[in-house]
């Protein structure tokens, strides 16, 4: 099958220090990601609750098909210790075909 870069999202999601590693191991061993990029310590600043926060957070930077999220939001919501977790789901504009193979390869149902 041919598959098209619009068959992939990348999903942005933050956690709270020392959360985001369990949390990208159960993203990729249930099939909802293909790789999780963990970046450690992040500045976040936010409005929550009528004022404005600031927190070290982690970031994840998700790679999966597009068909996936639904079920990747709903898995992230379940298992996020936060009320309210960040999911952006970004369209990829390009991608290299091998790493877009690779990824529909693992991803597949």
């Amino acid at each position: 099958m041919d598959y098209q870069k619009k068959d992939i999202v990348v999903v942005l999601c933050t956690t709270p220090q020392g959360r985001s590693d369990e949390l990208a191991n159960k993203l990729v061993g249930n099939k909802l990601a293909a790789c999780v990029n963990v970046i450690h310590n992040i500045s976040s600043t936010y409005y929550w609750q009528g004022k404005i926060e600031k927190d070290s957070e982690d970031l994840m930077i998700i790679k999966t098909r597009r068909s996936l999220f639904e079920k990747l939001n709903k898995f992230i919501k379940e298992n996020h210790p936060y009320t309210v977790p960040e999911i952006v789901a970004l369209n990829v504009e390009d991608v290299s075909e091998s790493y877009l193979q690779w990824l529909i390869d693992y991803l597949k149902s």
